[in-house]
């Protein structure tokens, strides 16, 4: 077998063995000419006792070829037992058929680590499309909370990924600094820089917001207006106290992110769709109806609307419903201002027009409704050229010792993300965040998060990492040059006999690497981030396993001091180990610490 490269790991090998096979049988009138080979995947079984993988050829070619599925998998599973990588080929229900690889292959899987070190893992399967991942996109009203968090950690890891799987992406923030909020904002503002002034302004009243952080924007407003402002009319105060709150908002939304490490590279502001000179949600509105896409009409009451909630009355309409939607949504308002939904059509069309065929919005859990309307209209303002993959956050319980905690002084209402970073480190939100599936509820226990035990996953896959360098480190006795630089240490251990680590939790340790690089494929393409997460947590729980083994059974020790071939060897698989657990850790925006404090 060829040695395995970032765009050949041993799945993608094994998946070529078979097409080539396919190919021979098609050549020889077997199967059909011309058959879509697409369809066909290898992946592990779903019980490990079946073999190292299965792969559905049979079950997928079997129609266009005429012939029964386990009839065709014969043929196939005949022709692949004459590979040299192929040990056994094994028909299995109604025609999958599961593989059992020579041990060769995990060797030279091992050997592909080695060689490639922190791009180990890396693909092209993106082949350098543009992806779009627009996150966080929180209203600019005051701090970063906890629930801003995981979709904010969510957004990056997956844009981290998308990246690290050939994707060209563009991480981007929409700023809604043009709706109701933001003059809401500015009022409760206008009421802090009265307060700075002297005033004594009481209780804050209800419906503005009560959080101390809005005190430095009234305070930076008295520092450059004086009293100037205080008896204005609000006509003229206002966008200069919105101005100012959404530009001192932001730069406090940029810290709270930036304490988690993440950054993004567009600002985007709603605002600008409609000021400085052009309405753009104007033009795609003309867009749309020169196409017959908006018209002018009634829509029925909503299904269970109370009558005197519902106004019927001619309103400017998106005919979502030949986009897929349930029902035609409204432009306008009655007061003749555009509702948000024109503005979110107006601006996903820039993405369109910046060249973003590839777009993924990471919305919270309360938008889960507003998903069908917006994939609607992207498929009218870019005539289905473009798509949109919405992935929606759930909730964040956030526990101390299992119980609620309580909310923070300084935002009013609510737990700040920096109250939570300050406490536990960005470590353990990042690696938390991502160790459940975005759309389960997610408790997020403070306590937990920081213990030293296997039940706190980021702190068992850390320990993997620095556990492989305490080894190195002991193994220094036996080895004196052994390098301490990484890539002169893959070196070093490069030609090492691998054959010899032929324990069974060896072999799964080597399988276990070898799956990394399906992993960050199939992590991409759904947009799920945390497959990577669970991947580590499962690679550090095997090297934590064989450790333990090694204690109890000294022939299993890492380090054998009558024996340098087979310390060689496995310290060669600890090399894989910690070169792939950091590879997923920076993926997932966590450190990979050389040793645990």
């Amino acid at each position: 077998m060829t040695n395995s490269s970032p765009s050949q790991h041993l799945f993608a090998d094994v998946l070529a063995r078979v097409h080539t096979v396919c190919a021979a049988l098609a050549e020889e009138g077997a199967l059909p000419a011309g058959l879509d080979l697409s369809r066909i995947v290898v992946e592990p079984p779903r019980d490990a006792s079946h073999g190292d993988m299965a792969t559905n050829a049979a079950m997928v070619l079997a129609k266009d070829a005429k012939s029964k599925p386990r009839d065709l998998a014969d043929r196939i599973a005949t022709r692949l037992c004459a590979d040299g990588l192929i040990d056994k080929a094994e028909i299995a229900g109604p025609g999958f058929i599961n593989l059992t690889l020579k041990p060769q292959a995990w060797s030279d899987a091992l050997r592909a680590v080695l060689r490639e070190g922190g791009g180990y893992g890396r693909s092209t399967a993106g082949a350098g499309e543009k992806v779009n991942v627009e996150y966080v996109s929180a209203n600019p009203t005051g701090p970063m909370h906890v629930g801003h968090c995981r979709g904010a950690v969510f957004g990056d890891a997956l844009a981290s990924l998308l990246s690290f799987a050939g994707y060209d992406v563009t991480r981007e923030y929409y700023i809604n600094d043009a709706g109701a909020q933001v003059d809401v904002l500015a009022r409760s503002a206008f009421l802090r820089y009265r307060e700075a002034l002297g005033e004594d302004i009481g209780e804050i009243p209800e419906g503005l917001y009560p959080g101390d952080y809005l005190k430095p924007v009234g305070q930076a407003l008295a520092a450059e207006y004086g009293d100037e402002l205080r008896n204005a009319p609000e006509a003229d105060w206002l966008p200069v106290v919105r101005a100012r709150a959404i530009a001192m908002m932001m730069e406090m939304i940029r810290g709270d992110l930036a304490a988690l490490n993440i950054t993004h590279e567009v600002f985007f502001s709603e605002r600008s769709l409609i000021e400085g000179g052009s309405d753009q949600v104007a033009a795609t509105i003309d867009f749309l109806r020169a196409k017959g896409d908006v018209y002018e009409g009634r829509l029925p009451p909503p299904k269970g609307a109370p009558v005197e909630d519902y106004e019927d009355r001619e309103q400017t309409l998106f005919r979502a419903t030949a986009y897929g939607d349930d029902v035609d949504r409204p432009l306008k308002k009655s007061d003749g201002g555009y509702t948000y939904f024109a503005s979110d059509i107006a601006y996903h069309k820039t993405k369109f027009d910046r060249g973003f065929l590839n777009m993924v919005d990471v919305w919270g859990a309360d938008h889960g409704g507003y998903i069908k309307r917006v994939q609607a209209a992207i498929k009218a303002v870019t005539a289905g050229k473009a798509s949109l993959d919405v992935k929606i956050v759930q909730l964040v319980r956030l526990l101390r010792n299992g119980e609620p905690v309580k909310m923070s002084k300084r935002a009013g209402d609510f737990v700040t993300l920096r109250d939570v970073v300050d406490e536990v480190g960005s470590d353990a939100v990042r690696f938390m965040m991502l160790f459940r599936k975005n759309d389960a509820v997610l408790d997020f226990d403070l306590a937990k998060v920081i213990e030293q035990s296997k039940d706190n996953p980021v702190f068992y896959v850390q320990y993997g990492h620095a556990r492989g360098f305490s080894i190195f480190r002991n193994a220094r006795e036996a080895f004196p040059d052994l390098p301490e630089n990484d890539a002169a240490r893959r070196g070093f251990l490069g030609d090492a006999a691998v054959e010899r680590l032929t324990d069974p939790a060896e072999l799964g340790l080597l399988r276990r690497l070898a799956l990394y690089p399906r992993t960050v494929e199939a992590a991409a393409v759904a947009h799920e981030p945390h497959r990577i997460a669970f991947y580590l947590y499962d690679l550090a729980s095997e090297f934590h396993a064989l450790w333990t083994k090694g204690r109890d059974l000294p022939h299993l020790r890492f380090i054998i001091n009558n024996d340098a071939e087979i310390t060689r060897a496995r310290l060669a698989l600890v090399q894989g180990v910690v070169s792939v657990l950091a590879s997923g850790l920076a993926v997932l925006g966590v450190h990979a610490p050389a040793e645990m404090r």
